[in-house]
């Protein structure tokens, strides 16, 4: 069954299952309406002011910066690190190509965690900064948080800072390899904890080359649903990637799927993927507006080989997330 619902200038395609089934790929909604500087958006983090403003942050070339008023156009607005990042030049071969970011607003300042890395490598660092405005050029750099080097079984890349019900700070990560991991964070400092140095196991498939990255966890009525990715990105209309979910009553795990299954033994329950003219919609992140959950990511089109933003919105009514 399907129903059209206007959200916040999104035209949306709302598909409700019928006796509880789940959506198939053909079912799936195409993403919401966006217009200005959408194409070239790759691995997005979204962030709402306190002024109203909506503020992306996502890879590429020093880590470029922009706006939206009400969540559909979007304007350029420089860039992090306009100057460059000549600290991260250790794991990009020298470039100011950065990837991942992930942009939080905690302690009344900006928090940016964000990856250094080249591709197949686990040379790979992930560091942070923050700033009182998230404008361009206002951002302190504090340093590596975590970081890998290829004699490690896992990759230092794809960060996301979750607060647990208790007010814990802890930054999952991870690409490939043993797939997803946590560190508890230390919110005076934003580096890892003092006391809790564990290395917590949260994710991995042990088929499919382990292709499962970018984890984002969000806390919703009792659960924390964590959404990765999915086989692989960055090959235009080729890319594989979709979006898949598990949840947890602990923030520490275990995540399960729908089915039961742990994210740890390579479950996870689909939530979207290429459908229609869009193709390999992943490295997603998740923020609570006004109106509803939003599910920003990256896709391709014919016309959009860089990628392009996507927006839908999530409903988490019967306990798992369901997007239109």
């Amino acid at each position: 069954m399907r129903a059209m619902l206007v959200v916040a200038g999104l035209v949306l395609t709302l598909v409700v299952p019928v006796g509880g089934a789940t959506a198939a790929p053909a079912d799936y909604p195409d993403p919401g309406r966006v217009t200005g500087s959408v194409n070239g958006v790759h691995d997005p983090t979204m962030q709402k002011a306190a002024d109203g403003r909506y503020l992306l942050v996502s890879t590429g070339n020093n880590l470029p910066i922009r706006t939206s008023t009400d969540r559909v156009a979007y304007r350029t607005a420089g860039s992090v690190w306009p100057n460059g990042a000549p600290w991260a030049h250790p794991f990009t071969n020298g470039t100011n190509t950065l990837w991942a970011p992930d942009l939080s607003f905690r302690n009344g300042r900006y928090y940016l965690y964000y990856s250094a890395s080249t591709f197949g490598s686990r040379n790979s660092a992930i560091f942070l900064a923050t700033s009182p405005t998230a404008a361009s050029s206002s951002w302190t750099n504090l340093g590596i948080v975590w970081q890998t080097n290829n004699s490690n079984d896992y990759n230092a890349i794809d960060p996301n800072l979750v607060v647990d019900a208790a007010g814990a700070w802890w930054l999952s990560f991870g690409s490939f390899w043993t797939g997803i991991k946590m560190i508890r964070i230390d919110p005076a400092t934003g580096k890892q904890h003092a006391t809790d140095r564990t290395l917590y196991n949260l994710a991995r498939r042990p088929t499919a080359g382990g292709a499962i990255e970018a984890p984002f966890i969000v806390r919703q009525g009792g659960f924390y649903y964590m959404f990765v990715s999915f086989d692989l990105c960055c090959r235009g209309t080729n890319s594989t990637y979709r979006i898949m979910v598990g949840r947890s009553a602990s923030i520490t795990g275990p995540y399960v799927d729908r089915a039961g299954v742990a994210l740890n033994s390579g479950g996870g329950t689909e939530i979207l993927a290429a459908h229609g003219s869009v193709v390999g919609p992943g490295h997603q992140a998740v923020f609570q507006d006004a109106d509803a959950w939003v599910l920003a990511y990256h896709y391709y089109t014919s016309s959009a080989q860089g990628g392009r933003l996507g927006l839908n919105l999530i409903d988490f009514s019967d306990g798992w997330p369901r997007v239109f």
